[in-house]
């Protein structure tokens, strides 16, 4: 999520990290284990002037697949099941109507969870910017430049039908 966002004019910064668990100050280990509780996530900042909340939800429902439950492609487990954090309640108000109006798109049930933000914390060092610092790593070929490849394409097809 995180090489794919920053192909968005508007978002101003990206940082990968572990939202809304139990364990404070986790490590990717902790994460990973299932029991921390801790969703991964991409806190991505952003110049509204540019680009809208909305703009935000319809390319991030555009890239994952909102359907499945604690997973997202070979990655099993709570910590990868599809998230919405919103930091007041027109985010939240906007992402409740927003899957509203888009769920008949998929034949089964969007199970995107909605929640506030509790906690975050940064990812290690490693992680931020991944896909720029290790294209030709395994996950970024099969996984990482697929979604970037098509963030580009449901950019284009934006700017085409805006001329």
């Amino acid at each position: 999520m995180e090489a794919a966002f920053r192909e968005v004019d508007g978002v101003v910064e990206t940082l990968c990290g572990y939202a809304n668990g139990a364990t404070p100050d986790p490590t990717y280990e902790d994460v990973c284990s299932g029991r921390s509780g801790h969703t991964e996530v991409v806190k991505i900042a952003f110049d509204s002037d540019r680009v809208s909340y909305r703009r935000i939800l319809e390319l991030f429902f555009a890239i994952h697949d909102p359907t499945t439950p604690d997973r997202q492609g070979h990655d099993i487990g709570s910590q990868y099941r599809s998230l919405v954090i919103y930091l007041n309640d027109r985010q939240k108000r906007e992402t409740i109507d927003f899957i509203e109006k888009i769920s008949d798109r998929y034949e089964d049930r969007v199970v995107t969870a909605i929640e506030p933000l509790l906690s975050f914390y940064p990812a290690e060092e490693y992680h931020q910017n991944f896909f720029a610092k290790n294209p030709t790593h395994g996950y970024c070929r099969a996984v990482v430049a697929p979604k970037v490849k098509k963030m580009l394409r449901k950019l284009s097809e934006t700017e085409k039908r805006d001329r």
